[in-house]
Parts: structure tokens; sequence; C-alpha cells
């Protein structure tokens, strides 16, 4: 995002600061959404840091005092010790602190203060109440846990209602909250807990992976005007699904007039066990609200009964041989491989079970001598763990695993307490090792 900002300015000739002066304007706009646009009266206090995330809540304040609040700013630091356009921000709000806007009936009014010592933080802290704070206090820089004032400061804003004698303030963060590292996943150390984020032009991994993304609060994703084909020069190797994608995915599937099954596919789903009947039924479920043209379920015998009582009448049936348990065993790989023909992509392992070795040869052997794309998802995944090294997708028979978390760990072949903090480098090397698709479930 740095890089952005700088080829913004470069190759665009779009000033830097008014770069930081639109993303102020569009906090102001989110901040006036959150309001009923009524910011007339409010109190903001704006926290700031020395650097451009400080200068972005300079140029705030300013827009907040325009629109009629009362902004009073606090940079951390001396505004000697500032430097380029946050310096230019902080001159701005210092020159005009004690004014009115135009307005000549308004009662805005705009501070501001310089703090370098608890003491001084103390007394600001203490000396209003305020429906709106803002921490304007670190943005993509920081990749090391706050300390000294900072870490004060930020733990503090936990305990904000003890300070307060009114309602709770608003805490908003200017392109992510103070104390994350842009770039991880993982809290570092104390964080500012938003109650809105506002991020500029694109999200941080850290505005989007938990457990750090669970700092944010709502997160508005604001364009500040660098152009989209900087973005796609990046090389940036990990995107967000949104609704367009969805939306396209939807069109790209939909029934058309002259549509009839086989035109939308045959999904084959390999699932259950004798004490395991309800996973299959949810595919098949999942599958025919996909939009798949026909399905086919096929279970032990044990299991077949239960299972056909409860899935769409749309679905068709078949029966595996079983072991004693009640589990698909090793036997039923032919008739598997004959269903198979007649299927485009088949999706193996929902409440297989995987404590019976039969089971397990069984799901190696769907697994080597597959016919169509193969999704592998519950025990299909448990009866293949630790992963073989030597099963490899391709291009033409695609393996596609389902995991979540815990089975992750289990294919990885880690210890059940291993946290597998970076989940998207894990999926990441995993995929491209043993080229397949990974989805790593999880609250993403």
């Amino acid at each position: 995002m740095r890089e952005v900002d700088r080829l913004t300015t470069e190759r665009y000739a779009v000033p830097s600061l008014l770069l930081m002066e639109t993303a102020a304007r569009m906090v102001a706009s989110a901040l006036a959404a959150r309001f009923n646009h009524q910011l007339a009266d409010r109190r903001a206090l704006v926290l700031c840091g020395r650097g451009n995330n400080g200068g972005d809540g300079a140029a705030l304040a300013r827009q907040l005092w325009l629109a009629g609040a009362h902004a009073h700013i606090v940079l951390f630091g001396q505004l000697a010790e500032t430097r380029g356009d946050a310096r230019t921000n902080f001159e701005i709000v210092r020159r005009l602190a004690g004014t009115k806007p135009n307005d000549g009936e308004t009662t805005a009014a705009l501070s501001f203060r310089e703090c370098a010592t608890a003491t001084e933080w103390a007394a600001e802290f203490t000396n209003g109440d305020y429906d709106v704070i803002v921490d304007a206090l670190f943005g993509t820089g920081l990749t090391r846990p706050l300390a000294g004032l900072f870490q004060q400061v930020v733990r503090d804003l936990e305990n904000v209602p003890a300070q307060c004698a009114e309602a709770r303030p608003l805490i908003v963060s200017l392109d992510l909250p103070s104390g994350l590292d842009a770039d991880s996943a993982a809290l570092i150390g104390d964080t500012v807990r938003a109650d809105l984020t506002v991020t500029f032009t694109a999200p941080k991994p850290t505005n989007v992976l938990p457990p750090a993304a669970h700092c944010n609060g709502q997160l508005v994703i604001a364009d500040i005007g660098s152009p989209a084909a900087l973005l796609a020069e990046t090389g940036a190797q990990l995107f967000l699904t949104d609704a367009g994608d969805a939306r396209t995915w939807l069109k790209q599937t939909r029934y058309a007039p002259d549509s009839y099954k086989s035109t939308h596919g045959h999904a084959l789903i390999i699932a259950g066990s004798r004490h395991m009947t309800g996973a299959p039924v949810l595919t098949c479920a999942a599958a025919m609200r996909a939009g798949a043209g026909l399905v086919t379920v096929a279970t032990p015998v044990s299991a077949h009964a239960a299972v056909a009582a409860r899935i769409m009448p749309e679905v068709m049936t078949a029966t595996l041989a079983e072991t004693g348990r009640g589990a698909v065993n090793a036997e039923a790989l032919a008739e598997a491989q004959r269903l198979s023909v007649r299927a485009d992509v088949v999706a193996l392992g929902p409440g297989l079970t995987a404590d019976d070795e039969g089971t397990r040869r069984f799901v190696r052997a769907v697994v080597e001598q597959r016919s169509t794309p193969l999704v592998i998802d519950a025990d299909g995944l448990n009866a293949l763990a630790p992963w073989p090294t030597e099963l490899q997708g391709t291009s033409a028979l695609p393996l596609i695993l389902t995991p979540h978390i815990g089975e992750m760990r289990r294919l990885l072949g880690r210890d059940e307490k291993d946290a597998l903090t970076d989940r998207v480098q894990a999926a990441r090397e995993f995929a491209i090792t043993h080229k397949l698709i990974l989805v790593l479930k999880g609250a993403r």
C-alpha cells in the first residue's frame, strides 16, 4: 500500500497531501453516517502519532470542525518532531486552534495540544466527555509491540466507559487499529479495539485475518484516489472474495430457459456410516442448493435407509459394501468407480469415519484412481492424515481439500495444540507443495 501511495504521486501527479485530505474526508463521511449525518456539536478527541497516520487524524479533526463539531487534537510528541505532509496538517490545526469556521453562528471549537508524558496524557484524557475518540496513532509502519506512553494510551482506551459520564464514545481507527502489524493476522501486543475502522484504498491483511481483524469493529474501505491499475500491478497474492464474485458465479451457473438436469452437472457424494447419517443428508442438500442438476449419494448399506428417508426427493441413492462397524469397506471400490463414470464431480468424506483400516484403504484408492475432480472433506481428510506426499492433484483431475483448523493440523502432522497462527502461509504452502486446491475454513 505504501508503494501504491508513492506511485499515485509519482506517476499520476496526485499530491500526497491531497491523498491525506481525501482520506480525512472519507473518514468524516463514515462518521457522519454513524451519527445520522449530524456532526454539529459532536465532541471528538483525536489522538495523533507523529507520522502520516497522525497527519490523517489532524486533517480529519479539521473536517469535523468545519462540519460543526468540537475537535480536540492531542499530538503525542512535539510538532517540531513531525515532518512532511503530517507536519503541514499539524501546522494548519495549530494555527486554526481557537478560531471558528466560516459560519459565524457555529459553536464549533478546534484545539491542539502536545503531549509527551503520562501525566499530561492523564490530564487530557480525564478532561471531558466525548462522542468520538479517533485513533490516529500508528498506521502501516508498526511491526513491534507498543510500549511506554502509547501502550498506556491504548490500555486507557479499553477503560473508556469509566472515564465518561455519558454514553461510551465511538472509537474510530484510521487505516488499522493502532498496535497491529499491517501484514500479520496475529496480535503483537496491546491493540486499540475499535468500533469503526476506515482503511484506505484496500484492506491490509490485519484488517481481514482473525484474530487481528476482530479489532476493527465495522470495517469501511475508502477509495482515496489511487488508480485501480496500481493495485493490479502490486503482485499481491492475497485477495478477498466479495459480493461481485458471488454475483458473477450465480450468473454463470443460473438456470436458463433451455436448461435440463444434465446441463448443470452430476455430483456423486460418497459419505456417511451407520451412526453418522446426517452428514450425507446435509451434503446432498448443499449440492442441490449450489445448482447441481443431478445428485447421487452412495452410503454404506446400514446407513442407506436413514439417509434415503431424509434427503430431498430429487437425490438418487446407491449402497456400498461396509465393514462390521457400518463404515464403507475397501471392497466398495468397484461400485464407487462404476458410479463415478456417470459423475462430473465427486465429494468424498462427510460422516465416513476414519477409524477402520478398510475405510482408509477405500479413501486412498478413490483418490488415487479418480476419474473426475474430487472434493475431500471431514473423515475423507482424516483417513489420509498426515497427507501422503505422493498424492498430488493435476489440472485435469484436481483435488479440492476443505479442512477446518483441526483437520489442517492433522494433514500437516502437527500437534493438536499448534496454534497455526499464519493460516494463509500454511494453506498456500500446502496447496503449492501438493498441487491442489485448499479451502482452509475459519471465520473468513
